[in-house]
C-alpha cells in the first residue's frame, strides 16, 4: 500500500469527525460511560483490526480511548490506516 501524501490526508480527514494527523498518525480520543463500555469498543475493534490484519496503537486510561493509526511497513499513513478508522466509527457509533 502506498504511503498518502498530506494534502491526500487532509482530504480524506475532513470525512472522518475528530480525527486528526499528529507526528505521523491519525488520531482520535475517545469518551466512555466507564472502563466497561470503553474496553467492550476496544474488543470489537481488535476484532476488526485483527481481520483487516491491520492494528492500532492505542492508549485506555478508565473510560478514555486514544488511537493513533499509521502503516509502519509503508513509513506514513496509508488507505488502510482510513480504511480502519472508518470501522471505528462504525464500531463506535453503535455503542
Amino acid at each position: 500500500m502506498d504511503k498518502l501524501t498530506t494534502p491526500q490526508i487532509e482530504a480524506q480527514l475532513k470525512n472522518l469527525d475528530g480525527w486528526t494527523y499528529d507526528n505521523g498518525s491519525i488520531c482520535k480520543s475517545f469518551v466512555f460511560k466507564d472502563f466497561k463500555e470503553a474496553f467492550s469498543v476496544m474488543t470489537h475493534i481488535a476484532f476488526v483490526a485483527e481481520q483487516q490484519n491491520h492494528h492500532p496503537n492505542w492508549e485506555n486510561v478508565y473510560n478514555q480511548l486514544t488511537i493513533k493509526l499509521n502503516t509502519h511497513d509503508a513509513g506514513g499513513i496509508t488507505q488502510y490506516d482510513f480504511d480502519l478508522a472508518n470501522a471505528i466509527e462504525q464500531i463506535v457509533s453503535k455503542g
